[in-house]
């Protein structure tokens, strides 16, 4: 269908739309035409994708002279192919409807080890070792010795696409990863080579967050992206944390060995160097006196990581003289690695900001803010000085020349912690120093400052209001959405206690209390009795999900619920926790039932998806609390309160209840859909913490539903699933319409745009 938004006509490849998305796309369009920055929570199986793709590149048809292009960030490769697989069905519709003149360049960007084909490169077991593999065969001056000898290996798809790359083009159209690879072979090229290089004049690009917001990426792939972008961060819930992590560094005994056997190497190579090419050392000095930076006219092939500060906080200095040579340079490294090892050896906990750090090394070992500061980027022209290929063996010395950089530049909004063993582990020793980052403005601030407008969406961001805080940024629109239903086919529970009548909580006085853990059992077991199909857990940690598996096995409770359903559990191996889900999914395939025993924090948490017969019923066991104790956290709240206002309880139940909400969003993907949650905690009942639950969420949770036993849960379970059974009107009776044709749009636009209910 087709439709207008004031002065936009909208392409929407189906038949009917949604209330929701049709207001989603009203204040996205506010939003482009206001040239800002927006939140929005929409529910999870509301069409929050096509909504997005379709308003914004609808948008920029609509102004030819121009036109926008849409920078699409996704947290996993699973949904960058979900993305792009809509995408493609959106472009088909456009086609269709104006023919060429509707022809965009659409294309994912991932790493190499998602997108080589090179048969010899992608069997390297981890994405460090299939970089690495890929420099030996593509670096400048490998190629330069290929030419001069012939039995130097280089990579085919590379030289092919070498010897046409400034005439490369890509046919308009949609591409996956999967397309990139098979056109990839199709004409011989590097498909990794040629996305890079197409991003410049793609209309859509679609890619992972790290490739905005981690400096070290973002100075490579994205430093020639547009103004004239929108940026849309989708499931952007935690995209504080991403940001955080972006700009912190851990240091362990094991970084600091490699390290040191890094610097030996680095070492030889040099005096190797200096008896058969002096030359090349003294023309790295050279230009290095002049002040010209490595960077920026590198051969694609050579360039590695940009620097791990923000672009704007690099200042245009020359490096300082006393690491201008390599050899000085190597003993600067020793003594910074020296004064690590020393801290190391720390008995007690030790926490300091970045100036006191800095003040430390310097009198302790001589190596000041600057030479800091000009660590990483001197280490970088060092390594391709020394032509040295197998980066992946080099990733410890960079993680020191990381920090150094991240602490001689910064102030303020970092802590350096040294911890002498892990606070739940105290008998093993397992010293730590971490530099932790506590400002995820700091990360996206570039992002703000630099493109048009950014979209923060996703299905749970309540309370709306805390995301501009933490962020630091004014958006010109934030609003949560309901989701229209032509049924009730969400039904949130809060159990307060057991079937006993004890309470039930996570909490560490009653975690765990034999009591609390048999009522668990038994609200699962008398769950999975009622309940067809695929039933999910969530467990706060993985050593609670342990314990508690570990004490129902004991009491004979699971051995009763496998009578039932199938019982499937998530690890910490992927592989492992991937072959559970396959056959979680064959379970309840072939009508066996199943149940599947998650963490809140895990992966599974996160981005897979129970719909229809694999998710009937969610439990989310106690609620989700970061661990309290970790010193790391405690200095992050302490910033946010200091800097923001945030009060350390509304984070911290914010972040738990964000957490919640996405795992049992889990089980509804669809409005045919439907699924029951179940938040087995007393706290639940509370309502400064049920009131941080997201909107779609809220409006389906009855009075009634607040405090419950197990005995009344599995009476309300039974009903609600006796209601499903029955058939319904997809488009919904008059008065609750929750599909609108275009007929129903003429209709609203001429009684004067009132929505339906």
């Amino acid at each position: 269908m087709k439709f207008q938004i004031e002065d936009v006509t909208v392409y929407f490849p189906y038949d009917n739309i949604y209330p929701e998305q049709y207001e989603y796309m009203i204040e996205l369009k506010r939003v482009l035409d206001a040239k800002g920055h927006c939140v929005l929570e929409m529910p999870t199986g509301t069409g929050k994708t096509i909504a997005l793709l379709s308003l914004i590149t609808s948008y920029s048809l609509s102004k030819p002279s121009s036109p926008l292009k849409l920078i699409y960030c996704t947290r996993t490769v699973h949904e960058m192919e979900k993305t792009l697989a809509e995408l493609k069905f959106l472009y088909k519709y456009q086609v269709q409807m104006l023919g060429p003149s509707a022809g965009i360049l659409a294309l994912g960007l991932s790493s190499r080890k998602n997108l080589c084909v090179n048969p010899n490169v992608v069997s390297a077991e981890n994405r460090d070792s299939v970089d690495a593999a890929c420099r030996k065969l593509t670096a400048s001056w490998v190629r330069s010795m290929a030419i001069e000898n012939r039995n130097v290996p280089t990579c085919e798809f590379y030289e092919n696409y070498e010897k046409v790359a400034s005439n490369v083009v890509l046919p308009p159209g949609v591409y996956t990863l999967q397309d990139l690879r098979v056109f990839g072979k199709e004409k011989g090229w590097c498909p990794y080579f040629l996305a890079r290089y197409m991003v410049r004049s793609a209309n859509v690009v679609v890619y992972s967050y790290q490739y905005l917001l981690d400096p070290k990426v973002a100075g490579i792939i994205s430093k020639e992206m547009q103004r004239e972008s929108v940026v849309v961060f989708d499931e952007a819930h935690n995209i504080d944390n991403v940001c955080i992590e972006a700009l912190s560094v851990s240091v362990r005994r094991q970084t600091l060995e490699g390290a040191t056997r890094n610097i030996s190497r680095m070492s030889q190579e040099i005096e190797r160097l200096k008896a058969t090419d002096a030359g090349r050392l003294r023309a790295e000095y050279n230009r290095l006196v002049e002040g010209l930076a490595q960077r920026g006219n590198l051969p694609i092939a050579d360039t590695w990581f940009a620097n791990p500060t923000l672009p704007e906080d690099i200042l245009k200095e020359a490096v300082p003289g006393n690491i201008r040579r390599a050899e000085h340079f190597l003993s600067v490294l020793r003594r910074l690695v020296q004064y690590f090892k020393g801290r190391l050896l720390a008995e007690n906990v030790e926490k300091e900001g970045p100036v006191t750090f800095v003040a430390s090394i310097n009198t302790q070992v001589g190596i000041d803010q600057k030479m800091l500061r000009f660590c990483y980027d001197r280490l970088h022209s060092l390594l391709l000085t020394l032509e040295i290929t197998d980066t992946d063996e080099f990733l410890h010395i960079q993680s020191i020349c990381d920090l150094a950089t991240l602490v001689g530049t910064y102030t303020r909004g970092f802590s350096i912690i040294i911890e002498p063993f892990d606070e739940r582990m105290p008998h093993i020793p397992d010293p730590v120093l971490q530099l932790c980052c506590h400002d995820a403005s700091l990360a996206i601030k570039p992002v703000f400052e630099r493109f048009q407008s950014v979209v923060i969406t996703s299905g749970t961001l309540s309370p709306i209001d805390l995301y501009p805080r933490l962020l630091n940024f004014d958006p010109k629109v934030s609003r949560s959405f309901t989701m229209s239903l032509t049924r009730d086919c969400i039904c949130p529970m809060v159990l307060t206690r057991g079937s006993d009548q004890l309470p039930v909580s996570t909490k560490y006085d009653l975690r765990s209390d034999p009591g609390v853990e048999k009522n668990y059992g038994k609200l699962l077991l008398e769950m999975v009795s009622v309940v067809p199909d695929g039933v999910v857990c969530f467990f706060v940690s993985y050593s609670y999900m342990d314990g508690i598996v570990n004490s129902w096995h004991e009491s004979g409770i699971l051995k009763e619920i496998m009578q039932h359903k199938l019982v499937f559990i998530e690890t910490q191996d992927v592989v492992e926790t991937t072959l559970a889900l396959d056959n979680y999914r064959r379970a309840c395939d072939c009508g066996r039932g199943a149940v599947f025993f998650s963490v809140a924090r895990g992966k599974v948490a996160e981005g897979i998806d129970f719909d229809r017969h694999y998710g009937r019923l969610v439990i989310m066991f106690g609620v989700p609390f970061q661990y309290t104790l970790s010193r790391v956290l405690l200095a992050r709240l302490e910033y946010l309160r200091e800097t923001f206002q945030i009060k350390e309880g509304d984070f911290l139940t914010f972040d738990a209840l964000r957490q919640a909400a996405q795992c049992v969003g889990r089980v509804i993907r669809s409005k045919a859909d439907y699924g029951m949650m179940i938040f087995a905690d007393k706290r639940y009942s509370r309502h400064d913490k049920r009131s941080k639950l997201p909107g779609w969420i809220l409006s389906h949770l009855r009075d009634a539903h607040l405090n419950l036993s197990t005995d009344m849960a599995v009476h309300i379970a039974r009903e609600f699933l006796k209601r499903m059974a029955q058939p319904y009107d997809k488009t919904g009776a008059i008065g609750r319409k929750t599909l609108m044709s275009q007929e129903d749009l003429k209709k609203m636009h001429s009684n004067g745009g009132g929505m339906f209910s």
